[in-house]
């Protein structure tokens, strides 16, 4: 291996010499520097080139002494260094003869992490491989500091790539169960972490191959949370802290969204928590949740003024639960085009939910009454529900919504005229046609 490096480094060091002044800037030191550090350059991109094509880990140990110089001396030779320092600095770690000598790679690739972010940016991404970095080498021997590294990565402004929240989560609720936290801290890193795939599946909601990802994530995510998300076990979590602070605003605060999340709005702990934060700061978010804590109470005049009231001024993020809440009061006071209107608006609030086009079918199924003009008993209303929930399922392939729509489907699909009923009315399968009444809407004539 030495050989053929000592043959090639010639010509190496004469194309490297050739664009050094033009590459001084880039490289991260002062010409004089720059060209002491050539034929570590050089010696380096052998074996690393050699290593590739050969997979001997041989040829990256010879690499690391070269690969090290360049980046104490040049950092910024190219972004390459960074890229084939882990695969570098493993090896070290692999062959190490002590527990002190592993450490100290260890502690060498943490280094480099830092220089690629110091000289290339994007901290958010790497200070959580950093944390990945320590989990996969030390595990719980390593717990308390990757996971201060996940929490900062995660506080970081900049794009975290959306796999490193279920990570973030993972170890926070290690850091809890070993003792170093309060189950507080799971509830408050899951509303973190959601908020932040939230947004990345909002971003992404017209790729569906990115959506599918992220929803996988967001699975992962919950399903690291489901130990501390029910009801019971968030007023076990917060019941005590209430009571001890109740006007505490940002407990509230915690309390009453988590509480939202995770539909929870029928819990007392709920109802108090709610009253004493709009009472105490009032705003278009409690009113929000005092709408949704009238809903709960079935007093559905009032959450309606509430989630009225509210829509004027909440986030967008919070939009889609407001107008979601809101369809829900509309259809309890059986105002049901008035909910349709609310379960529309949130759907356009958030394009990668299912949950209002559901409501929507439930509106239509519930609605034969109104459209017996069809002259089939009103069934046609059930053509427009199945068309309501294939929509559903069109925006929202998650799991558990598509488990729903067809469950729904199924029901209403046996509530389709026979073939012999619908030839008696002049419909024909396959035809257009609009159901009549408040629904309104053109869809298939369909027959079982």
């Amino acid at each position: 291996m030495k050989t053929l490096k000592k043959l090639t480094m010639g010509i190496g060091l004469v194309a490297l010499g050739l664009s050094a002044s033009a590459q001084t800037r880039n490289w991260g030191c002062d010409d004089e520097v720059m060209q002491a550090t050539l034929e570590s350059v050089s010696l380096y991109q052998e074996d690393v080139k050699q290593w590739k094509a050969s997979k001997d880990n041989r040829y990256l140990e010879d690499a690391y002494p070269y690969w090290k110089n360049i980046v104490a001396n040049c950092p910024k030779q190219s972004k390459n260094l960074y890229i084939n320092g882990p695969n570098i600095l493993k090896v070290m770690i692999a062959k190490a003869a002590t527990p002190e000598e592993k450490a100290a790679y260890i502690e060498e690739l943490m280094a480099m992490y830092d220089t690629r972010i110091a000289n290339y940016g994007e901290a958010s991404k790497y200070t959580a491989m950093k944390a990945m970095e320590l989990e996969n080498l030390l595990g719980s021997e390593a717990l308390q500091r990757y996971y201060e590294l996940y929490s900062q990565a995660v506080k970081i402004e900049g794009d975290l790539e959306a796999g490193y929240l279920v990570k973030y989560m993972e170890a926070t609720i290690n850091y809890v169960r070993a003792g170093f936290a309060e189950p507080t801290l799971v509830v408050d890193n899951y509303d973190i972490a959601s908020d932040l795939l939230e947004d990345e599946l909002q971003k992404n909601a017209d790729d569906s191959v990115k959506a599918a990802t992220i929803r996988g994530y967001i699975a992962g995510v919950e399903a690291a949370f489901s130990p501390y998300a029910s009801c019971d076990q968030l007023v076990e979590i917060y019941g005590k802290k209430f009571e001890a602070d109740p006007e505490n605003v940002e407990l509230l605060k915690k309390i009453t969204g988590i509480m939202t999340r995770k539909r929870c709005t029928d819990q007392e702990l709920f109802f108090r928590a709610t009253e004493n934060l709009y009472r105490l700061e009032p705003s278009p978010t409690t009113a929000m949740r005092m709408g949704a804590m009238c809903l709960q109470k079935k007093q559905y005049s009032d959450a309606i003024n509430y989630l009225n009231d509210a829509v004027k001024g909440v986030s967008d993020k919070d939009k889609y639960t407001t107008y979601l809440y809101l369809g829900y009061a509309y259809f309890g006071q059986k105002s049901f085009s008035a909910a349709r209107t609310a379960f529309n608006n949130a759907a356009e609030a958030d394009r990668t939910k299912g949950e209002p086009y559901r409501m929507i079918a439930t509106l239509y199924a519930s609605s034969s009454s109104s459209a017996t003009e069809d002259n089939i008993n009103g069934r046609s209303v059930y053509w427009a529900a199945v068309d309501a929930l294939n929509r559903s399922k069109s925006i929202d392939p998650s799991e558990e919504n598509v488990d729903a729509c067809n469950k729904a489907i199924s029901s209403y699909a046996a509530h389709f005229p026979k073939q012999a009923d619908a030839f008696m009315a002049g419909l024909e399968n396959g035809r257009s046609f609009t159901v009549p009444g408040w629904i309104g809407v053109t869809t298939t004539v369909r027959t079982r």
